[in-house]
């Protein structure tokens, strides 16, 4: 079994730690000598969300010496159905000040290393440099390519999760026993392929099934105990209650950890998986030559100045009833091709969703049907209910 820690000398322990942890410690597998190696530990956690949140707290119940968090977001309403280290007095504050709260009520002996901003290129290769082990509770492609190469650089071992609706996996990656994140997935899904969670949904509880297989992961690796992930896929399947397991190899000739590396330096992660941000739109077109977006502060201003214009709305029924835009006709995606002549080509149609992903594709596909004037609202109703009417629901 792969250990991280080499010859490093480890702390004692004081008599109120060997209380909090005897119940580790009668275990034969972890021991006094185990308990030392966890607060000796130095393990950073990427995201404070759904994977995070179970992570983080059984890391620092364990004893971890050093957890470090990185995040940037603040705690929101639709956060707390299933980011458990957060609660509702949260709402609105940093999540790394949210959860700092409540892991030092956990365990005080803890200490936490906040790094506030999002990972990058230009920052990844010195935080993650800090750290024996890497665990990923990120939700999207760039940072989970960006974490990888990182780790297969400065030889950390990560600890891979991921959850979508009612779905997970789980893996360690990037040691010298198995394959990395690249030689499983080498290329990321073309953009918009893929729905996040806050398009597609997640089960509650899930994030705390993956996120708590996360940390025994971790924390086997400090120990130096047991068989890892580490050439194994776990796939969890929440609503039949099933795990399935699929066996993964290094391939010789990925780009970060195989025999000839070509990726030698961490590059734009954005750009790799197609979701650089968008070009602005111009001020000014010539005479029947919409862009495809529209901002919702354009939107506005025309709403407000009595042009007629039709929007359409192809969220789920479920997602109209929370929010929607006044006079909006809701045709979900799924509907669109049986019901689009209900439209008018003829009409300047605004095609709007959560986060105008859906809507760019919908407008996408009526513009090739020769709804000309067809165009998707930029941000969707999510940036509608930010930047324009703050009074409507957020979910």
């Amino acid at each position: 079994m792969w250990n991280t820690f080499g010859r490093r000398q480890l702390p004692d322990l004081s008599r109120e730690e060997l209380s909090r942890y005897s119940r580790h410690i009668i275990l034969p597998e972890v021991g006094e000598t185990g308990q030392r190696k966890l607060k000796a530990a130095r393990i950073l956690c990427v995201g404070t969300g759904g994977l995070g949140s179970p992570v983080s707290m059984y890391l620092a119940a364990a004893g971890v010496g050093t957890l470090g968090l990185v995040d940037f977001d603040v705690v929101e309403f639709h956060n707390l159905q299933r980011q458990i280290v957060h609660g509702t007095p949260d709402v609105g504050k940093p999540k790394l000040q949210s959860a700092r709260a409540r892991l030092d009520a956990i365990n005080p002996g803890v200490k936490l290393d906040l790094h506030d901003g999002p990972l990058n290129a230009g920052n990844a290769l010195r935080i993650l440099g800090e750290y024996d082990v890497v665990v990923d509770g990120t939700d999207n492609f760039p940072a989970r390519y960006l974490i990888n190469d990182a780790c297969v650089m400065l030889g950390r071992p990560e600890v891979y999760g991921a959850i979508f609706r009612f779905d997970g996996q789980a893996s360690v990656f990037a040691t010298p026993v198995g394959p990395c994140y690249r030689c499983v997935y080498p290329e990321p899904p073309p953009p918009g392929l893929v729905p996040s969670c806050a398009e597609a949904g997640v089960f509650g509880a899930l994030p705390g099934v993956i996120g708590t297989i996360q940390a025994t992961e971790a924390i086997k690796l400090v120990l130096g105990v047991g068989e890892t992930l580490a050439g194994r896929l776990l796939i969890y399947d929440a609503l039949r209650l099933h795990f399935r397991e699929l066996r993964v190899k290094r391939n010789p000739a990925c780009p970060v950890c195989g025999d000839t590396p070509s990726i030698r330096e961490l590059i734009d992660y954005e750009a790799f998986c197609g979701m650089s941000a968008a070009e602005p739109l111009p001020a000014e077109v010539a005479p029947g030559e919409l862009p495809m977006e529209i901002t919702v502060e354009e939107l506005k201003t025309r709403i407000d100045g009595g042009e007629r214009l039709t929007l359409v709305d192809v969220r789920e029924h479920y997602e109209h009833r929370i929010v929607h835009l006044p006079g909006a006709t809701l045709i979900p995606m799924g509907e669109l091709i049986a019901r689009q002549q209900e439209l008018n080509p003829d009409d300047e149609l605004i095609i709007y969703c959560h986060f105008g992903i859906r809507s760019l594709k919908a407008a996408a596909y009526l513009r090739h049907e020769g709804f000309e004037k067809a165009r998707s609202l930029r941000g969707g109703i999510d940036d509608w209910s930010r930047r324009v009417d703050r009074s409507m629901p957020t979910y």
